[in-house]
């Protein structure tokens, strides 16, 4: 669809280019046609007024031999003319061609972007909405054919609903927070990132045996939309306590390094297969087999959007993961850097 539109909008700009030129081109060449004429009868009237400046015989001040010289000259010179804006306008048929096509390009980037992300949202949202609510719907209408269904009965199939629909909330919470960050301008600015990994710390370990925070002395500030990385750092935060026995340590560790921030998030378990690691970050990609053995359950969504509010931030985060050892997730974040007034 928009490699149509790109070709019918590179087809109007050209239309419009080359209109231009053939007007520019008519008018030049008639401009050029009637200044030619004018100064080949002024150079016959001064030459007419001297016979010895011309190789031929003239006499009165309408020669035909010294007319026809004169109209074949204006011919040949118009002919030249001519063939110049005719290449002219050839040229600019093909750079003007690969200048609209790019433009066209250009132009439609951001709608064909936009288009894509909500197209994706939509298939997201349908592929993974599907399921939990066939199954919502299979319970409901089991528990309406059967008229002996008894009071306890009901309430686990309540409960079993009422899960699910969390289950959906969450789901919806997370695909809108996608479809938003895709292209986000977030307002960004001096944001001091300790404070956000120990609140995000006290929220999961209350008692501070799960969880081990190491935050280095006079930490910088970052560059960043401080909700979005409060987001960033709970999703992390969650997927490594998801990952991971429940019995074993998560770190957390901020420290400057390379002249940014980084935030390494590390937990022990089976870790993540070599084959799994390069999809990790892509949306609805579940390695449940090599991590949790299918016990934790989840949407593949989480890990998708802390890679998006990363590179909103013109940030890093990759993984590294060994079987049955330790896997770290790190994030690089620019440095807050106040600019200093020049003084006079």
């Amino acid at each position: 669809m928009f490699r149509s539109a790109t070709l019918h909008l590179t087809g109007w700009y050209l239309l419009i280019l080359m209109s231009i030129s053939l007007i520019f081109s008519i008018s030049i060449y008639n401009i050029t046609s009637i200044e030619v004429s004018d100064r080949l009868r002024q150079l016959q009237v001064r030459f007419e007024g001297d016979v010895t400046r011309v190789p031929f015989d003239i006499s009165g001040i309408h020669n035909p031999e010294f007319s026809a010289f004169r109209d074949a000259q204006r011919e040949t010179a118009n002919k030249n003319i001519l063939v110049a804006l005719v290449y002219v306008n050839i040229l600019i048929l093909v750079t003007g061609g690969l200048g609209s096509y790019f433009l066209a390009r250009r132009t439609l980037r951001d709608i064909e972007q936009a288009h894509e992300s909500q197209s994706r949202f939509t298939s997201d949202a349908s592929h993974e909405l599907r399921t939990p609510l066939a199954a919502m719907k299979t319970e409901l209408e089991v528990a309406l054919r059967d008229t002996t269904l008894h009071p306890d009965e009901m309430r686990e199939l309540l409960e079993s609903n009422l899960e699910e629909v969390n289950k959906l909330t969450h789901l919806s919470h997370m695909l809108l927070q996608l479809s938003k960050a895709d292209f986000s301008q977030l307002a960004t600015t001096e944001v001091a990132l300790a404070p956000i990994v120990h609140t995000v710390v006290q929220r999961y370990d209350k008692t501070g045996t799960r969880i081990e925070t190491i935050v280095a002395n006079n930490l910088p500030s970052i560059v960043a939309n401080e909700p979005s990385i409060e987001e960033l750092v709970t999703i992390l935060v969650d997927n490594a306590l998801k990952y991971s026995p429940k019995s074993s340590l998560v770190s957390v560790k901020a420290s400057k390094r390379s002249g940014k921030v980084a935030l390494e998030i590390t937990n022990t378990g089976k870790g993540i297969a070599a084959a799994d690691l390069p999809h990790i970050f892509d949306r609805f990609y579940r390695a449940d087999s090599s991590r949790t053995g299918g016990d934790t359950s989840g949407y593949g969504l989480g890990l998708a959007l802390a890679k998006k509010i990363v590179e909103i931030h013109h940030g890093d985060l990759n993984a590294s993961s060994a079987p049955d050892h330790a896997t770290t997730f790190t994030v690089l974040l620019p440095i807050f850097r106040k600019t200093k007034a020049k003084t006079q």
